[in-house]
């Protein structure tokens, strides 16, 4: 369920544009901003296995022989319906240099390979944690929170907005002494904050990791130009 937290609004002043006939026409900019939050619905968890090794290819075997013992791992806990994608891979060399100057030497290499798991589950998140961690992976590098559809709550947040902004709008006009014409622009804006954890601290073992879910807040912002009429 969402919740409207604030509304607010900023209007611009009284904005005359020449017109072809070389009339002035009068306008009044006004902008309104929403902000709704939901529990969201699912979760993006970023799990990383690195691994360094002598020559390229010995990285690259680790590193492919662990991660698919995290995979292996990871699917017993998400069923067939798993939702895995490979989000980063790369192989690089790592080199030593000389404190005195001179040409670097090849130490070794770095293999990194990120992958991201989807949940709707958001009840075992902490579970998918352990699991991964427990089963070699090196790095759980993010937690992020989002909504599977955040289109409802996105038209709630414009509606809301604009009906801000033309509240507006009416004030500066009747300030003025004037009233509102017909609408010239608008222009709309949103923005999915999805909450992020930083998890790279996190611990393996002992009891499962705690995870709060919090809320994911959807802000719009419309901005609006319309005719002043006397």
């Amino acid at each position: 369920m969402s919740r409207l937290l604030w509304l607010v609004a900023v209007a611009a002043p009284l904005a005359l544009q020449g017109q072809a006939s070389g009339s002035a026409q009068r306008l009044v900019s006004a902008s309104g901003e929403a902000v709704f939050t939901a529990v969201p619905d699912r979760a993006k968890v970023s799990v990383g296995v690195v691994i360094q090794a002598a020559t390229a290819q010995e990285a690259a075997s680790q590193n492919a022989a662990q991660v698919e013992a995290v995979l292996a791992q990871l699917r017993l806990v998400l069923g067939p319906s798993a939702i895995i994608r490979t989000t980063n891979y790369s192989l690089t060399p790592n080199y030593r240099y000389p404190q005195g100057g001179g040409p670097p030497t090849l130490v070794d290499y770095t293999v990194s390979n990120t992958v991201e798991v989807t949940l709707a589950d958001l009840s075992i998140i902490g579970r998918v944690i352990d699991t991964a961690v427990q089963a070699g992976a090196s790095q759980i590098q993010g937690l992020r929170f989002t909504l599977a559809d955040d289109e409802p709550l996105k038209s709630r947040a414009l509606a809301a907005a604009a009906k801000q902004a033309r509240a507006r709008a009416e004030a500066i006009a009747s300030g003025l002494a004037m009233r509102l014409g017909a609408v010239v622009t608008a222009q709309e804006g949103t923005v999915v904050a999805p909450i992020s954890l930083d998890t790279r601290t996190l611990a393996a073992g002992g009891a499962q990791t705690p995870i709060e879910t919090g809320l994911v807040e959807v802000r719009a912002t419309v901005t609006v130009v319309i005719e002043l009429a006397p």
